[in-house]
């Protein structure tokens, strides 16, 4: 006969039923917005000096507009989220090398001129000299400004952010550079689109590898990204992405399938930036994701202890 056990199985929940972290306090959509511009605006900046050197105008153009105005409203998302402009002003008073936030805002500040006005030689013809080093200033700014996001929220106490450190940088790169490359293969003439084409099936199979990687490694942490609405969005943006790049791939000839898979793959990064997001407000929330993770260290810590007497 089989033992029932006498001690019922222990419930995770803390003090009065509170949580045992706060929840983050950013605002939707302010935040998932400003994390995904930012992705797009950055790998924008490089897809746009690829395409300055390798003489394609169109595409050139396309991405330079992304990268403008992906930084300027994503800086409006940002200052929206603070809520005074002086806020982000504040922030550039000095520099913290240790504070994601504070880096992140010393590279989307000049990022922004640069990229604007760039921009704005390109559409006037005017100070073309001036306006390829500020295309390449922007496209230096570009990897970093696409990827601090990743560091920025994985620098926090919420576990299913933290804990996904190691995976994030490689979601955010590929997240930023499949929109990027959607974009240019959206608003481009599909004979100028080659390199956006690539940047985006590139971009696509970084995103969905470092998914699968981090949902694997994570274990009981994966849950958020599985569950509930932010394992919802997940699951589209995967599913998405992987048909939107799939169709690029067939289907990069044709002008409405090539505009199509853009669509689409702009749509799957922003849809990745909210799940993210969600996933994260969720673990907080939830006590057993940050009490199981800790019981587990302990555990390990030490049984590494004993085993070195």
């Amino acid at each position: 006969m089989r033992e029932q056990p006498l001690v019922p199985e222990p419930e995770f929940a803390s003090y009065y039923g509170r949580p045992i972290l706060k929840p983050p306090v950013w605002k939707q959509p302010d935040v998932p917005m400003y994390l995904f511009l930012g992705g797009l605006a950055g790998a924008s900046a490089l897809l746009a000096e690829g395409a300055a050197m390798s003489g394609r105008p169109a595409l050139e153009r396309v991405a330079r507009i992304g990268a403008a105005s992906g930084a300027a409203f994503g800086t409006v998302a940002l200052v929206h989220d603070l809520g005074r402009p002086e806020r982000f002003l504040n922030m550039l008073r000095v520099i913290k090398l240790t504070s994601p936030l504070s880096v992140g805002s010393w590279v989307l500040a000049p990022f922004s001129g640069l990229a604007t006005a760039a921009l704005a030689s390109n559409l006037t013809g005017r100070l073309p000299v001036l306006g390829r080093l500020a295309g390449l200033g922007a496209g230096a700014l570009g990897p970093a400004l696409a990827t601090y996001t990743a560091a920025l929220i994985t620098n926090t106490a919420v576990p299913a952010w933290h804990e996904a450190f190691q995976e994030m940088p490689w979601i955010f790169a590929g997240s930023g550079a499949s929109a990027a490359g959607g974009l240019g293969m959206l608003g481009a003439p599909v004979d100028q689109a080659g390199p956006a084409r690539r940047l985006a099936v590139i971009g696509a199979a970084l995103e969905l590898g470092g998914s699968e990687l981090a949902i694997r490694r994570l274990g009981m942490l994966a849950e958020p990204y599985r569950e509930g609405k932010p394992g919802m969005l997940m699951k589209t943006a995967r599913a998405l992405t992987a048909g939107s790049a799939a169709v690029a791939l067939l289907g990069g000839r044709s002008r409405v399938l090539s505009g199509l898979a853009g669509a689409g793959l702009l749509v799957s990064s922003a849809i990745t930036r909210f799940g993210i997001f969600g996933a994260g407000v969720a673990s907080a929330k939830d006590p057993k994701y940050t009490v199981v993770p800790q019981r587990e260290r302990l555990r390990r810590r030490e049984a590494v202890g004993a085993a070195q007497g």
